[in-house]
């Protein structure tokens, strides 16, 4: 992966967090044998490859980038540290809906790291389709593309769990329930997130 030229205080910062709990959790993983987190820190690691390669064409805030490490923070937590008989993954935070022993059960941790995550990812695609295309910036253009665009990614990210399943066998990924609710808080983010930006950026502006 090349190096950035330059790596600001913030982002080293970042770096070194990032690089602690990843090692952390790895070792963690790999003692107690759960092989279905190995294959998500294996993709987590492409992905900070990309941000990191891209940290100077990009100029992600630093802001951003805090989000986008405690995502992943949030999700090593979700599947590493213990609760009762389950891990923190399958913890119901606030009982909105709840079937018992079934999936269909909301407000849990996964979804609520799901909504986040791919909040922060449509927040990342916004901020590099006005960087890179800065005539589209305001434009409700540069608000669906990014909503979308994470909402795919978000398929993505199913369609790694699905592999999981296949490779790894007794995960904790769920069902058809889980699959759907999944999307649908991801979804739920990404639109959020823009409607967010779409706000700030509006009452910034000087007609705002």
């Amino acid at each position: 992966m090349p190096l950035p030229s330059h790596i600001t205080p913030a982002e080293k910062q970042i770096g070194i967090f990032t690089a602690l709990y990843v090692i952390g959790f790895s070792a963690w993983f790999l003692a107690i044998g759960n092989m279905e987190f190995v294959v998500y820190i294996v993709t987590m690691l492409i992905l900070i490859g990309l941000i990191g390669s891209s940290l100077r064409s990009a100029e992600y805030p630093p802001a951003m980038l805090w989000a986008l490490s405690g995502w992943g923070f949030l999700h090593m937590a979700g599947g590493g540290v213990p609760v009762g008989e389950s891990v923190l993954y399958g913890v119901q935070l606030i009982p909105i809906i709840s079937d018992g022993q079934g999936e269909m059960t909301i407000l849990k941790y996964d979804q609520v790291v799901h909504g986040f995550g791919f909040g922060v990812t449509a927040w990342v695609l916004w901020h590099l389709l006005v960087r890179h295309f800065p005539t589209v910036r305001g434009t409700w253009t540069s608000y669906t593309y990014p909503a979308l665009a994470a909402m795919g990614l978000g398929a993505v990210n199913e369609i790694i769990e699905f592999s999981a399943v296949v490779m790894v066998e007794d995960t904790g990924v769920g069902g058809y329930f889980n699959t759907a609710l999944d999307l649908v808080f991801n979804g739920a983010g990404a639109v959020i997130a823009m409607l967010a930006v779409a706000w700030r950026e509006r009452s910034l502006s000087p007609a705002g």
